[in-house]
């Protein structure tokens, strides 16, 4: 039989920031102990580095923690009690070893050697699979607050809507879903041609063009004077502070392996969470395709029905 063994947990908080006007010549370690005898100057720098060494680790805003709590809510669940299996299966492995060694040294307990020997492999494997299923479930929650923590740092760039009014992107979550287009200016000339056909459709997606210029050149988007206004509503946003914007693709392209010049698109969700990324021109017949209007008898009903998140 498995010499299996469950144990309670207690909860443990650590302090989760260190300053240098905390770290009191008691508390350090011997090792560093000679280290207080250098100069007031080399002492600041060496607790500077100790203090930047443990601040590298990412730190994610409360509300980025809420968003993945809300998208996966038992994963906290399942991470718990993979630690308790694990912690289960190392104390029966460490009981069973005993036993083993014990029998072992007795040769009249050699008989139930084999029946340890089983309990003590079953005891292991049940350590390797739940360390894999934490380490998995650690893995994937990192990868989502990175993600959403991303998608935040979207939501607080500035878009200029008309001469008197500059909004942040997350004003137009539940309102709009932005199609972010990054290239240079003729890039977004060819977007602005190709979308002339669907943009009655677009608008009644709620679909709101972004363009962004990678260099420097404001492009000169030609409207007719027979043009339907609405033309014009679709095109009316344009980023300001275009350095955020411009570190802010940059990160997304390094994460996506995508050259640094390469013109790309960026579609959002009506939630504001990324739908559908990709280099060279906008999908316009596919968005139109894809995506349920916002008005008539799909209004409330499809809201939601954006397609899955990247």
């Amino acid at each position: 039989m498995p010499a299996m063994a469950f144990i309670s947990f207690s909860s443990f908080s650590f302090p989760t920031h260190t300053s240098h006007h905390l770290l009191r010549p008691n508390l350090l370690p011997r090792s560093l102990n000679p280290m207080l005898s250098l100069p007031k100057l080399q002492r600041r720098q060496l607790f500077s580095r100790i203090c930047c060494s443990t601040a590298n680790k990412p730190d994610f805003s409360s509300t980025t923690k809420i968003r993945s709590e809300v998208l996966s809510p038992f994963r906290s669940v399942r991470m718990f009690f993979y630690l308790a299996f694990i912690a289960s299966g190392s104390l029966g492995g460490l009981i069973a070893l005993t036993q083993l060694i014990g029998a072992l040294s007795n040769p009249a307990k050699a008989v139930g050697v084999p029946d340890i020997l089983k309990g003590l492999g079953i005891d292991i494997a049940a350590v390797i699979l739940f360390a894999f299923l934490y380490s998995r479930e650690s893995n994937a929650k990192n990868a989502q607050l990175e993600k959403l923590s991303r998608e935040e740092n979207l939501s607080t760039l500035k878009l200029r809507v008309d001469e008197k009014r500059i909004i942040p992107v997350s004003a137009l979550r539940g309102v709009a879903r932005l199609v972010i287009l990054a290239g240079p200016s003729s890039y977004l000339i060819e977007s602005f041609t190709r979308s002339k056909p669907f943009t009655e459709a677009l608008l009644e997606r709620a679909v709101l063009v972004v363009p962004f210029s990678t260099d420097g050149e404001k492009p000169d988007f030609e409207f007719e004077e027979n043009d339907d206004p609405k033309r014009k509503r679709l095109w009316q946003l344009t980023p300001v502070y275009t350095s955020e914007w411009t570190r802010w693709m940059e990160e997304q392209k390094k994460l996506a392996n995508v050259p640094i010049d390469s013109p790309v698109y960026l579609s959002l969700r009506i939630d504001g969470r990324v739908r559908g990324s990709g280099v060279g021109y906008p999908p316009w017949n596919a968005f139109v395709a894809q995506l349920p209007p916002m008005k008539g008898m799909w209004s409330g009903l499809l809201d939601g029905m954006d397609g899955r998140v990247l």
